[in-house]
């Protein structure tokens, strides 16, 4: 079961991601949300939408913008509509 990990805590696990250009993206309801803090961060995907970002914080560490999502992703990508993705140092075990 995929699971993403830093700094020794689990910030998601679940049977149920969305693989999506090599990234697994993580239902909402399998992320553990007290490990992430709002960013202000914004990009933009022709295909996915406006993303948003997260700084991931764990045991007094933080790294900025360590994962994302789609809020309000377009028709192509409703499928993992809300569901987070990580990177920057994030392991994401299959």
């Amino acid at each position: 079961m995929p699971k993403a990990i830093w700094n020794g805590a689990v910030l998601a696990e679940s049977d149920r991601c969305e693989i999506v250009e090599g990234n697994q993206y993580f239902p909402p309801d399998s992320v553990n949300r007290e490990f992430l803090e709002e960013s202000q961060t914004r990009t933009t995907c022709p295909w996915k939408g406006e993303a948003g970002y997260y700084h991931v914080a764990v045991n007094g560490e933080r790294i900025e913008d360590a994962a994302w999502y789609y809020p309000d992703a377009k028709e192509a990508a409703k499928k993992f509509e809300g569901y987070v993705a990580f990177w920057k140092g994030v392991k994401v075990e299959t």
